[in-house]
């Protein structure tokens, strides 16, 4: 199953089973990362990756982990070098770092790890990444190797959770879609089978509020887009999904949402407001 539509699809699925993790995220990332990064005496690495350093790592500090964590074989002390590399790639001052440090695909290249937890934390890590944009470029790579791994992986698993949440924010624009073209099946699956990590709650109706950020309003419009321009190309059903109770299909296409929407017509934003101007003649 592969056309032009079916990344629209994919993108839908992936960003109703990880939206408010990936949000919580970027919206905290945003929040604390534009502090002022806090002056501490230096620690080693190892002394970083103990839980009990709180503050968020400057730059040199980050070197020093992404250089532990390249050169340590120790899977106790890898799994703590990628739980706080992850921590502090969910500040958005430090996405950018790690990028121009390397760091990128020295995370990436331990998801193909044979521990399963070490596999889990480098998702982690890159779905924090991921929130930058020009981290995607570098994250792409790993798209099929991550799509493989939650697919052929035991349903609900930490790891198929980790590597929804980090397809979720590679797919919500529609530059990386396509790479997900040949596992919308998959998909399907996934999230109809799995329980309720990998379902879609009713509260996610409430991200179309107008009191919610910007930033994220734009996503989930861009999301019910992309889903509405798939399901309707040229006037014609392009898939037929069950629409079940509690289902992503089933909370966009209702009416709760479709008020929702429109109420946001009067938006104080203009690119909200313009946005919704494009999709209130489609519902």
């Amino acid at each position: 199953m592969g056309g032009p539509g079916a990344g629209w699809v994919a993108a839908g699925l992936l960003l109703g089973a990880g939206a408010c993790y990936c949000i919580y995220r970027l919206t905290r990332g945003r929040r604390r990362g534009d502090r002022e990064l806090g002056m501490r005496p230096s620690k080693s690495a190892e002394d970083l990756t103990d839980g009990s350093y709180d503050d968020v790592l400057n730059a040199a500090q980050l070197q020093k982990l992404l250089y532990l964590l390249e050169s340590t074989e120790d899977p106790v002390i890898i799994e703590r070098a990628l739980i706080t590399l992850g921590n502090n790639a969910a500040f958005s001052v430090n996405q950018a770092i790690i990028r121009e440090l390397g760091g990128i695909p020295i995370v990436g290249n331990k998801i193909n790890h044979s521990n399963q937890s070490i596999k889990e934390k480098a998702l982690n890590a890159l779905n924090n990444l991921s929130v930058n944009v020009e981290n995607q470029i570098k994250i792409k790579i790993y798209i099929n190797q991550v799509c493989e791994d939650v697919f052929s992986g035991p349903l609900n698993s930490a790891v198929q959770l980790a590597g929804l949440r980090m397809l979720t924010n590679m797919t919500v624009t529609n530059d990386h879609q396509h790479m997900l073209h040949n596992y919308i099946t998959d998909l399907f699956q996934v999230l109809l089978t799995g329980n309720g990590n990998t379902k879609v709650d009713s509260s996610f109706l409430s991200l179309y509020d107008s009191h919610v950020a910007k930033e994220i309003l734009l996503r989930v419009l861009t999301l019910f887009q992309n889903i509405n321009n798939c399901l309707k190309i040229e006037g014609h059903l392009a898939v037929q999904p069950t629409f079940t109770e509690g289902s992503l299909f089933f909370l966009l296409h209702g009416e709760e949402c479709a008020q929702k929407i429109k109420a946001l017509v009067d938006h104080h934003d203009a690119e909200v407001k313009e946005k919704v101007l494009t999709i209130i003649p489609k519902i």
